[in-house]
């Protein structure tokens, strides 16, 4: 499985990446992963890979051959899209967060980002910020997201929690499984 993960930096793609690989190495599986981390400025656009198989040898996916793209912001997601392979699927948050670019009125944001996703693709799109902000923080998109994720992957959901219990902080640690626990149960969203 080729997953391509897109965001901006303080959405915590980096630890969702780590997650993703450790929860693929409990599961048996190879895996290779990189991410963009000198980039990751809060506001500043930042991307994962995660390549998971019996046996991996690079990171690297090429454009067409990835099969799930986790868009914690919308923009990205559009930049990453062509990294999809026909039919594969977009796990979108429809929470726009403005990129730094965006900010400083380089360029406009399309807010008609629903529109702009190809046709061949299937795309899941749901308000995880929303989501987030109702179990009482706004800092669990990217925990929610790996939910929907999971549910796209034939590994038992002990072993992610079991990840999610180790990599958070112990303070955080119940409004992050259940985050997690509504992303899996609410994987519906609207899909386009």
């Amino acid at each position: 499985m080729n997953i391509i993960l897109s965001g901006v930096g303080g959405q915590g793609l980096v630890l969702t990446t780590s997650m993703i690989c450790e929860v693929a190495f409990r599961a048996g599986y190879d895996f290779k992963s990189n991410d963009v981390v000198g980039l990751s400025q809060r506001g500043g656009k930042v991307w994962g890979s995660v390549k998971i198989g019996e046996k991996v040898y690079s990171p690297n996916i090429e454009k067409g051959k990835a099969d799930l793209l986790l868009a914690l912001e919308p923009l990205e997601g559009l930049r990453w899209q062509d990294y999809l392979k026909k039919d594969g699927t977009i796990i979108v948050n429809t929470s726009e967060v403005y990129p730094v670019f965006a900010i400083a009125e380089q360029a406009p944001y399309p807010h008609d980002f629903l529109d702009q996703f190809r046709k061949d693709v299937h795309v899941v799109a749901e308000d995880v910020l929303k989501i987030s902000q109702g179990i009482g923080t706004s800092k669990i998109v990217n925990v929610v997201m790996m939910g929907m994720l999971a549910r796209y992957m034939d590994i038992p959901l002990d072993t992610w929690k079991e990840v999610i219990s180790e990599k958070v902080p112990e303070a955080f640690l119940e409004m992050n499984m259940t985050g997690f626990d509504r992303g899996y149960e609410n994987i519906i969203g609207d899909s386009y």
